[in-house]
């Protein structure tokens, strides 16, 4: 039986919200090993000038527990 853990993590991007959750994953598993699946939960975005300059996601990171 597998046991699995969940992280809620931050990221943000100037490209986009899939940049932004590549980005997450990247330096989560920097110290998180055997991650198996990422669920963006919130996307939001900053406006300035009217026009988007950045992107954020609010996602659940989850891994195998050894």
């Amino acid at each position: 039986m597998a046991v699995l853990k969940v992280i809620e993590v931050l990221s943000n991007s100037e490209k986009s919200w899939e940049d932004a959750t590549k980005k997450a994953v990247k330096e989560a598993s920097k110290t998180v090993k055997n991650i198996k699946s990422v669920y963006v939960q919130d996307q939001s975005a900053m406006v300035k000038n009217n026009e988007v300059v950045e992107f954020r996601v609010n996602l659940k990171i989850t891994f195998e527990v050894n």
